[in-house]
């Protein structure tokens, strides 16, 4: 949605792609092994996939006191478990060079988070919450779907 033909063909699928746990995931995020300072996010939609480039940051925030929370699924971690990754935006306000930044998990497994199949690096470990699990699905897919918004801006997925 938001990168060159180009980019999108030169694109690397994750290295684990084939041993995913499809049935745990609600998107797909990863990090491109051929360029570890971008990262992809592909979400499921009624008229096909839409996906979005990200530009991962080059130096990651360390601390051993702080800890950050995800804006997706709002997992908590380390203040390394989360970055700000930037999406330009679709069309030409992203070629223009305006983007969109979110604090998000840095391995972007946000829907094993929200379902207990992976635990985060926290001191505290996670914090608990009264939202089943299905809620914090239909949580974390509202929030996706806002940052996702303001990504594409109002332009159709099918562009």
């Amino acid at each position: 949605m938001n990168c060159t033909k180009g980019e999108a063909a030169r694109l690397k699928l994750p290295l684990d792609f084939g041993a995913l746990p499809w049935e745990d995931l609600d998107f797909l995020g990863w990090v491109d092994p051929g360029a570890p300072l971008r990262a992809h996010i592909v979400l499921p939609r009624a008229g096909g996939p839409l996906g979005f480039s990200l530009r991962v940051p080059s130096v990651r925030r360390t601390s051993a006191v702080k800890s950050s929370l995800c804006q997706i699924c709002l997992t908590g971690h380390a203040s390394s478990g989360v970055s700000l990754l930037a999406a330009p935006l679709a069309g030409a306000r992203g070629r223009e060079g305006n983007t969109v930044g979110i604090y998000i998990c840095a391995d972007l497994a946000c829907p094993l988070y929200v379902r207990g199949k992976r635990q985060p690096k926290l001191r505290t470990g996670r914090y608990e919450e009264s939202l089943t699990v299905e809620e914090r699905v239909a949580r974390m897919a509202g929030n996706l779907d806002a940052f996702a918004a303001k990504v594409t801006q109002g332009r159709s997925p099918a562009l």
